[in-house]
């Protein structure tokens, strides 16, 4: 089906291209009458203006970009990112703007990706995330001054706006509600060690454990799969003195991690107690549920791109701090038995 063309508005309504111009981009030139008439015209024929020309012509792509870098047969089973990016959809599509995604290997990849958009005038601004703490990334978006909003901590070698989550709070409040349950071995999971988020969380870990008097802290990294969650479940849990509680970082190796237990034979929760880093349907439909960290992922893609599109407008928001994660407590936890 041939797309409406303003030319064909204009022969409709007996007028000249330039009147249909002025019209549809709300300029003087034409009278109230001759303007009602257009817009109708317009939309009785489904016209509906041309992202692409308007990029040509210096105008806005009506489109905001999101470089992953992390393997792609990763994203399809991390509802992490499905989630968020449902949040950022949900607030850019009642805004009818774009999502652009792209899946990359690595940071030059990435950057090579950015750099690419904003060269052709793909993107109005770029969300980040998976923030390492030394990140090449931050030095090209300054460079291109493109607008963009940091999903984690505010940085000092920006200023760039960030979304971020209270990781200490919610870390701590998972090793405190373990303490208080009586164990006194708890291990962590933990993801990429160089994401700055990952080295927030074990640091938090690290000085809630010691401030409970529980000796060195146990910390074994990952790269957040369901494969690397087993692995280093196994290890955990073939020590002389095992712990008796493991905290995840995120939902999937915390149901790798029950399949690890029922395969070496430990009771969960009784020999073992579970706690997810994140929340999601994957923690309901294993046998014990898993006792997670719950906050609403959606609002937090949803206030991402509120921050990104406030930018883009030329305004300067502040960093916003989303609510700290909620212990939701199910089957998996509970008093460690008498060894």
């Amino acid at each position: 089906m041939k797309r409406p063309t303003i030319g064909e508005i204009a022969t409709r309504a007996g007028v000249s291209i330039g009147a249909v111009s002025y019209a549809l981009n709300g300029r003087p030139g034409v009278s109230p009458e001759t303007r009602k008439r257009i817009l109708d015209i317009a939309n009785e024929i489904g016209w509906r203006p041309s992202v692409a020309a308007r990029s040509l012509s210096g105008s806005r792509a009506h489109s905001v970009g999101l470089v992953l870098a992390r393997p792609a047969d990763t994203l399809g089973v991390e509802p992490f990112f499905m989630r968020f990016i449902a949040g950022l959809e949900r607030e850019l599509s009642g805004r009818r703007i774009g999502l652009l995604l792209q899946i990359v290997e690595d940071h030059d990849a990435a950057i090579e990706a950015m750099r690419l958009c904003w060269a052709e005038r793909r993107v109005d601004g770029m969300v980040v995330t998976d923030l390492w703490s030394q990140d090449s990334r931050i030095a090209v978006l300054e460079e291109l001054q493109m607008p963009a909003v940091l999903v984690g901590r505010p940085r000092g070698d920006t200023k760039l706006p960030a979304v971020q989550t209270d990781d200490s709070a919610a870390v701590v409040s998972a090793v405190d509600y373990l303490v208080a349950l009586g164990h006194r071995r708890i291990a962590r999971v933990a993801g990429l060690p160089v994401l700055h988020h990952t080295q927030v969380r074990i640091e938090a870990f690290r000085e809630a454990v010691l401030g409970h008097g529980l000796g060195e802290p146990l910390v074994a990294e990952t790269d957040y799969t369901w494969e690397e969650g087993a692995r280093a479940t196994r290890a955990l849990l073939s020590r002389r003195e095992r712990p008796t509680a493991i905290m995840y970082d995120n939902d999937l190796m915390a149901v790798a991690a029950l399949n690890v237990a029922q395969e070496m034979g430990v009771a969960v929760p009784g020999e073992l107690s579970i706690v997810a880093g994140d929340d999601s349907q994957l923690c309901v439909l294993v046998r014990p549920a898993l006792t997670a960290l719950s906050w609403d992922i959606q609002a937090y893609g949803a206030h991402t791109a509120r921050v990104l599109l406030d930018v883009i407008d030329g305004r300067s928001p502040d960093s916003h701090r989303e609510r700290a994660a909620r212990l939701v407590v199910r089957g998996s936890t509970g008093s460690p038995r008498a060894s």
